[in-house]
């Protein structure tokens, strides 16, 4: 495989953690600010909305996760074939990935697309936020398999070491989504009264513009090629190496989006309070994680290298290093969060009577990011050596078992409310978190590499 101007990176365990993650993370704040963006210049516009593309949102996500079964197996699959150095199939993997997941994109696109209302009664969403979520869904739907295209193409970016490329796009979707919205909203476009429309078409061209970016960057370093003839005769082996990581990946995750329907099914009849006051908790929560999911990201893609090259005693140093930097941190922001939301929520709201409901969920969040960033940078580090189907199963056991159960007792049957209901999801993060880690530890993971150099 030839490259162009740039190289591919070399990565091992010596490769600058800060190299890798200081992009990611820039890049995971910006897709955050993007949500944040549209929420508080929906909230400005109605309150209303902000209820309504947050419920919309929700369901989508579930979507998206499935483009994860092949976009989760790529960046696997490459970054174990680079650290094996065994290039020769590369524009094979390349190719399949795009096509396989733009194809099940315009699949699922359709689905949200035709099947909106029945998703949205499925949810229990108010009637008064009904008409909104439903416009939301069909204009950004509609156009999903834009995010599958980009999903695979910021993986493989990532895998070669161009990971100040997704930080790049992000940046500039942002400024995209930020003028847009402006436009609709309170701009020029007012009078063209769209409102929650015209957020669903500014995200639009965003993600537009995102694949489009990826897609150059691709060709202009000549990473490789995307060619329909490399998929013939059709690589069915390597399909099925990409599907044995991909779905039991996509699964955990599947399963954890199906398990917050199911939470905010259990949010939604407590009323449009509670259920504004999940979207402005979860905005707030968001920032908790991100330093953390970055250096989860970063250490996955140092963790395939390293297992390719058949180096997995420097694999679980790094991991373990990593969990060891991110834990305090991620802490330390969700107690921040807890203290500061009586002011920050000004941001989002007015309304003085969601305060107190944040409050609570913010207190239960700071024990709910120990789990979660634990899972976050073990389980990753797990999927990039190969060992995929153990956390489907647990996290099946874990969110099903106790999260469902603790948050609908402490939230409903007890009538702890939206507090109550975290305290479910808080549970299940940390007894997962603790089963994953434990299996680290013992090593059950070696050996489960899909290539290895010769």
């Amino acid at each position: 495989m030839k490259q162009g101007k740039q190289r591919t990176m070399e990565i091992n365990e010596k490769t600058s953690m800060l190299l890798l993650a200081g992009p990611i993370f820039v890049e995971l704040l910006l897709n955050i600010l993007i949500n944040n963006v549209d929420t508080v210049m929906l909230s400005r516009y109605s309150e209303n909305s902000v209820g309504a593309v947050g419920n919309a949102n929700q369901m989508m996500f579930l979507f998206v996760i499935m483009f994860n079964v092949i976009a989760s197996a790529t960046g696997v699959v490459v970054a174990q074939y680079l650290g094996a150095k065994k290039t020769e199939n590369m524009n094979q993997i390349y190719t399949l990935s795009v096509v396989f997941n733009l194809t099940l994109g315009v699949i699922l696109s359709a689905v949200v697309f035709l099947f909106r209302d029945t998703f949205l009664r499925v949810l229990k969403v108010s009637p008064a936020q009904v008409k909104d979520a439903g416009t939301y869904m069909a204009i950004v739907g509609g156009f999903l398999f834009l995010q599958a295209g980009y999903n695979v193409m910021v993986q493989i970016l990532r895998c070669h070491g161009y990971t100040r490329v997704g930080m790049y796009i992000s940046l500039t979707v942002n400024i995209v989504n930020i003028v847009g919205n402006w436009l609709f909203l309170y701009g020029p476009l007012k009078f063209l009264n769209l409102g929650v429309a015209g957020v669903a078409i500014s995200t639009v061209t965003a993600r537009v513009l995102a694949l489009s970016v990826a897609m150059f960057i691709f060709f202009r370093y000549k990473i490789g090629k995307i060619s329909l003839k490399t998929l013939n005769p059709f690589p069915k082996q390597i399909l099925v190496k990409m599907l044995k990581i991909g779905v039991p990946s996509a699964g955990e995750n599947l399963a954890y989006s199906m398990y917050q329907l199911v939470l905010l099914s259990f949010i939604n009849p407590m009323g449009e309070l509670a259920a504004n006051a999940k979207v402005y908790s979860n905005t707030l929560m968001s920032f908790s994680v991100v330093f953390s999911n970055a250096l989860a990201q970063a250490t996955q893609i140092v963790t395939g290298h390293l297992v390719g090259a058949g180096r997995e005693d420097a694999a679980d140093k790094r991991v373990m290093k990593t969990l060891m930097t991110s834990l305090p941190v991620a802490i330390g922001i969700a107690t921040l969060n807890f203290l500061l939301c009586p002011w920050t929520l000004k941001i989002f709201t007015s309304n003085p009577e969601v305060v107190p409901l944040v409050q609570k969920v913010l207190a239960v969040g700071i024990v709910l990011e120990i789990g979660r960033t634990t899972n976050l940078v073990v389980i990753g580090s797990m999927k990039a050596a190969g060992d995929v189907l153990f956390p489907v199963l647990m996290g099946l056991l874990c969110m099903w078992g106790c999260g469902v159960t603790v948050g609908y007792t402490f939230g409903v049957a007890l009538s702890f409310g939206i507090g109550g209901v975290f305290m479910g999801t808080a549970a299940d993060e940390c007894l997962r978190g603790i089963i994953m880690l434990i299996r680290w530890r013992l090593g059950k993971w070696k050996g489960k590499a899909i290539v290895r150099r010769s």
